[in-house]
């Protein structure tokens, strides 16, 4: 890849919170990888999704309430990123950006630190379509999609025994595995309305898994495990 446009890394909450508790040892793997990569002079935009976190508020909400607009309920989630990617900001507080984006209207200008983190935003869609207008809108030409899923299957994994893994799908493929519709919580590979987002703009988007040594292979351009979603 090349190092002198940014790197958006859409970082899934459930590798910073698997389950309401926090992934130490994986966000302390991922502080070392990124700060090696800034002194190389890589850039990196990190959005932070809500994990477990957003999942657990957002089914107290459904059980006490048992009628509650999906408006609350993405409202719930988006708080919860914002909390994860505070964590993510304190932890690289020596040179990251000093705001966090949450407003995607404000464009940082005269950008100087190697390293800006994000949360979410508007109800109605994930942190992955965030990280499809900070490619947009800061000129990266691809956003990595780090999850606890390794790839991108033609079928549910967890609902399919026979699902098997793809190395490469086409956006209007990929379209057809994830359907046009967000419901808040749900845990996809890449979020409908980010993928009509990314399939207009031509953006090129890897999926891949927790494993940093994968992610280092995926930027010194050798052989990865991950699923390249593109035009």
């Amino acid at each position: 890849m090349d190092k002198n446009t940014p790197i958006i890394i859409s970082l899934g909450g459930s590798l910073v919170v698997p389950n309401g508790g926090m992934d130490t040892k994986f966000l302390s793997q991922f502080n070392e990888f990124i700060r090696l990569k800034i002194a190389e002079k890589w850039r990196f935009f990190i959005v932070v999704g809500g994990g477990a976190t957003a999942r657990h508020y957002i089914d107290a909400a459904k059980n006490i309430t048992g009628d509650i607009t999906d408006w609350y309920l993405d409202y719930l989630g988006i708080h919860a990123t914002r909390l994860n990617a505070h964590l993510i900001r304190t932890i690289f507080q020596d040179v990251a950006h000093p705001r966090i984006i949450q407003n995607y209207e404000h464009k940082l200008n005269n950008l100087e630190q190697p390293l800006v983190v994000a949360a979410g935003w508007k109800p109605g869609r994930s942190t992955d379509y965030d990280a499809v207008l900070l490619a947009r809108d800061y000129t990266a030409e691809v956003i990595i999609n780090m999850s606890n899923i390794p790839q991108v299957y033609d079928k549910d994994p967890n609902k399919h025994k026979g699902a098997k893994p793809l190395d490469k799908i086409s956006w209007a493929d990929f379209e057809l595995l994830v359907g046009d519709k967000w419901s808040p919580g749900s845990n996809l590979p890449f979020d409908p309305i980010a993928t009509k987002l990314a399939k207009k703009l031509g953006l090129i988007v890897y999926v891949i898994g927790r494993d940093i040594k994968n992610l280092d292979r995926l930027l010194t351009n050798k052989d990865f495990i991950g699923t390249l979603i593109s035009p």
